[in-house]
């Protein structure tokens, strides 16, 4: 349950209202989702959130479906689920395929082992490495 009230679409007024109909259009005509609904009650924090992420997760170098992979990878080491969630429903939107999934969990597993064991023994960075 979340520690703030969600400000409903139907409740939202001025920036919050623009901002709102801004997600709506950039996502599609999507709901607006909990996550924005909650930031509403700061709306100076929705605004910039809001704006960040359409430019990080903009087209680029990267391709969307990529971006939204490490956004789960991101989220999963961080344990929010809330982004877990999200973020894996936009990726399978995407096209990301249980294949997909199934190879970025198991990568995301490895890594936390090597991680931990690298930090466990204090291993050095080799040289070349950090060219």
């Amino acid at each position: 349950m979340a520690t703030v009230k969600l400000i409903e679409p139907e409740e939202a007024k001025g920036k919050v209202k623009e901002i709102y109909e801004d997600i709506s259009k950039t996502r599609g005509g999507d709901k607006v989702n909990n996550i924005w609904k909650a930031l509403a009650n700061e709306p100076d924090l929705l605004e910039s959130t809001w704006n960040r992420i359409k430019q990080v997760m903009a087209p680029g170098a990267l391709d969307s479906v990529t971006k939204e992979l490490i956004y789960i990878a991101v989220s999963i080491v961080n344990g929010c689920e809330y982004c877990i969630h999200s973020h894996t429903a936009v990726a399978r939107k995407k096209g990301m395929t249980e294949e997909m999934r199934s190879e970025l969990l198991a990568v995301i597993a490895m890594a936390s082992q090597t991680n931990s064991l690298a930090n466990a023994y204090q291993i050095d960075v080799d040289d070349s490495f950090k060219k």
